[in-house]
């Protein structure tokens, strides 16, 4: 049986592999990665729409930002 932290990491990649997903398909819509990168966005700002303000979904997104920099900052080989 799983831990509850070990079913949250399960249920956290579930979801980024659709993300994957999505941005694969995403990449055959428009070649303009910053149409992407917008539209990503977009959804983050949707997700939360009316449950908190738009200033604190921008820390959200900054918070995750400061995660995911030192890890992507290792390069391919480190993965």
């Amino acid at each position: 049986m799983s831990t509850p932290q070990e079913k949250n990491f399960e249920d956290y990649k579930r979801a980024e592999r659709k993300a994957l997903e999505i941005l694969k398909e995403m990449k055959g819509v428009s070649a303009k990665p910053s149409d992407i990168e917008l539209a990503l966005l977009v959804a983050v700002f949707e997700l939360h729409k009316g449950s908190m303000d738009a200033g604190h979904i921008a820390k959200i997104i900054e918070g995750h930002l400061n995660q995911l920099v030192p890890f992507y900052n290792r390069g391919p080989d480190s993965n």
